[in-house]
């Protein structure tokens, strides 16, 4: 898998990041929204059984391509399971044309001083170089923002900035992903102190150093245009953060150069009972809004 080629359809492709790396803690509410509920299954491999045949179906439908899709975020057990008779990298790469990340972090530790930073990824430089030996491209890790904390904050972007560091070394993209809770009262002044705080570490970063951000859609329109434009970002991408489709899209079509990382939102319609022909034809429409909302500015 060629990186130089992957690079050149982050960088210039017109389209968004499909997430599909919901993990053990969040599997359980996707599959409720997919139809599928918790008699369904009796333990966790049963459950992971079940979403992996979602994600499957997903990828493996005529709607999900190149065309629309620059990149998928995956789950460590996606990546390690098949789709399509071939391991589910190289499946999204070879006949998708779709850029393969990898969700890296191991989910929050409680909340302190208004953040939930994330709690310790044992073993990353294995998994790392596992992910390399996939074809993966790039890396997501998550924390979590719930109140306007200029320290809090801070420590956030610190800790996601030091892990970026090491997932450069191994010849990765990280995707940093400071997410702000969207019901917060202070949320606009919440995002004015992280821009400040993620545009200090960019500055100091070395011009080989590139990185990806994924943020929640803002208050202020356009107010993460300077991280657009920064020459050590290679996309901004925005998750729903529990938006709906229309709303998250909406406000999308309204920040210049930011395109869509949604998860719930890019699954919102698709339900197991669903023909293949209804099936694809939901997931068609959400694509469809989506990249129109990616591209419209």
């Amino acid at each position: 898998m060629s990186k130089t080629a992957q690079k050149e359809k982050i960088l210039g492709g017109h389209g968004f990041i499909a997430a599909l790396d919901q993990s053990g803690g969040s599997t359980p509410k996707a599959l409720r929204l997919y139809g599928v509920n918790e008699d369904a299954y009796s333990n966790d491999a049963e459950m992971f059984d079940l979403v992996h045949a979602m994600r499957s179906r997903i990828v493996q439908s005529p709607a999900f391509g190149g065309d629309r899709i620059l990149g998928a975020i995956l789950f460590e057990m996606t990546m390690d399971r098949e789709i399509g008779g071939k391991p589910s990298a190289a499946y999204l790469w070879e006949e998708r044309g779709v850029v393969p990340f990898l969700k890296v972090d191991k989910g929050l530790a409680d909340e302190a001083d208004g953040v939930r930073v994330m709690k310790p990824i044992p073993g990353l430089k294995a998994l790392l170089e596992r992910a390399n030996a996939a074809g993966i491209y790039g890396t997501k890790m998550r924390s979590v923002i719930d109140a306007a904390s200029p320290s809090g904050i801070a420590s956030v972007v610190n800790q996601q900035f030091e892990i970026a560091g090491k997932i450069l070394d191994a010849g990765l993209v990280p995707i940093i992903e400071p997410e702000v809770t969207i019901s917060i009262p202070d949320k606009a002044a919440a995002e004015d102190l992280l821009l400040a705080e993620i545009t200090r570490h960019l500055d100091v970063l070395p011009a080989d150093r590139d990185v990806m951000l994924k943020l929640t859609l803002p208050e202020a329109d356009n107010l993460y245009k300077p991280l657009v434009d920064h020459p050590s970002v290679l996309r901004v991408v925005a998750l729903s953060g529990g938006y709906s489709r229309d709303e998250a899209n909406a406000r999308l079509s309204r920040n210049t150069g930011m395109i869509a990382s949604f998860s719930r939102a890019l699954t919102e319609g698709l339900l197991a009972q669903q023909s293949e022909a209804e099936f694809d034809a939901a997931l068609n429409e959400a694509i469809d809004s989506i990249h129109a909302a990616s591209v419209a500015g």
